[in-house]
């Protein structure tokens, strides 16, 4: 049910691939770049549109959009904290990330779907209880909702690769 695995999640065969975006959707650096660039013009475009509806997204909300180009039909797009030491509510926010991920999942009947590791990166939250929030927010979900089938943590580097492989049974 929850897996773990290292490698590149634009490449990753699940039904949707989670994007940590920024609040502005329009692409940027990390992961947010490589789904834009693998998953080409079309991602950015329902960005744009979602953009103009409702102003971007807030942290620790997610938005859907097609995967374009990539092996996922769809791309779920959630907003993490921006770490400042803990004391600014970056926990529940970075569960939220995950919840309203997988809230998208449910409502669009996803079956698989694949996490990378949110906030870890230019946003600064510390690996270790990322991946703990990570890994207890999706059980817990599961939990409740059998509906989704599948979920992967896919891992960029080995440190994220090891911390996940530790947590997941």
């Amino acid at each position: 049910m929850i897996q773990v695995q290292q490698g590149d999640i634009t490449k990753v065969i699940v039904d949707a691939v989670v994007n940590a975006a920024n609040s502005s959707l329009l692409g940027g650096g990390g992961v947010d770049g490589a789904i834009h660039r693998a998953g080409g013009s079309q991602i950015l475009e329902e960005c744009v549109k979602i953009r103009n509806r409702q102003g971007g997204c807030n942290t620790g909300e997610a938005v859907i959009t097609t995967g374009g180009k990539l092996p996922a039909k769809y791309v779920i797009h959630t907003v993490g904290p921006v770490w400042q030491g803990g004391n600014k509510n970056e926990a529940q926010l970075l569960e939220s990330c995950y919840t309203k991920s997988l809230d998208i999942c449910k409502e669009h009947q996803i079956k698989t779907v694949a996490f990378p590791n949110i906030s870890t990166g230019i946003y600064g939250y510390p690996k270790q209880p990322a991946a703990e929030i990570a890994v207890k927010t999706v059980s817990k979900y599961l939990q409740a909702n059998s509906e989704i089938e599948e979920i992967i943590f896919v891992c960029f580097d080995e440190e994220n690769f090891a911390l996940y492989k530790a947590l997941i049974p």
